[in-house]
């Protein structure tokens, strides 16, 4: 069996996630935190990836990445290449089709911070960046530790956003699903069963070690 896919799998989850706690972080914050006209259709908005055919984001990030565009073009003229069919591409639609679940965990810690422990903050008088970097930062780690987790699971899993905006290159853009695909098309049933297992149990770890992890968090009280 080829383990080349999986390890294409691999490095763009690890990549997507990482991407995701930064970027999601003042999503959340703003969310959470803040009162505007539209909060709802902003909330929407971040969470549309969840609900939202994968092969219709993946149409729309590569029309958005094409040559044809303005961004496609200027990451062409800049980098030399082209976003579509390569490995930056699929990282860019594996950030946005993630996205919300990165976001909402962080949000859902964000929202359950102990409003004491803010005031005291404030009655310190800390500025909001301090109130952020000691105290909701802290005490949030628990929805930092299942963004993350569940960024990393949903991207080994994707299959529709990835065939769309990177083909399926050997080596570059063909994910371990869209090998577990073509294995399927070609009649290699054996070789499909070795790999439904593996992404099977991979994905039940990650969600065991999500609960088992909140759970114990709970127990100290994060």
């Amino acid at each position: 069996m080829d383990w080349q896919p999986f390890i294409i799998s691999v490095k763009l989850a690890s990549i997507t996630a990482l991407c995701l706690l930064f970027l999601a972080t003042p999503v959340a914050y703003m969310l959470a935190f803040s009162r505007f006209r539209g909060r709802a259709a902003a909330e929407a908005l971040f969470a549309l990836p969840i609900v939202l055919p994968p092969t219709v984001l993946g149409f729309l990030v590569l029309v958005m990445v094409g040559n044809l565009s303005p961004f496609g073009r200027w990451y062409q003229g800049v980098s030399g290449k082209t976003l579509a069919f390569s490995f930056e591409g699929i990282l860019l639609a594996s950030v946005l089709y993630s996205f919300p679940f990165a976001v909402q965990p962080i949000q859902n810690a964000f929202e359950n911070v102990n409003q004491n422990l803010l005031d005291a903050a404030r009655t310190l008088g800390c500025t909001r960046w301090q109130t952020f970097w000691r105290v909701i930062l802290p005490a949030s780690q628990r929805g930092f530790t299942t963004g993350g987790m569940l960024s990393f699971a949903h991207t080994v899993g994707e299959f529709g956003v990835v065939l769309m905006v990177g083909g399926s290159i050997p080596g570059k853009t063909k994910v371990a699903s869209i090998a577990l695909y073509e294995s399927v098309e070609t009649l290699h049933y054996g070789e499909a069963a070795w790999m439904a297992f593996i992404l099977l149990s991979f994905s039940f770890s990650i969600l065991s070690l999500v609960y088992y992890l909140n759970r114990k968090a709970m127990a100290i009280g994060w």
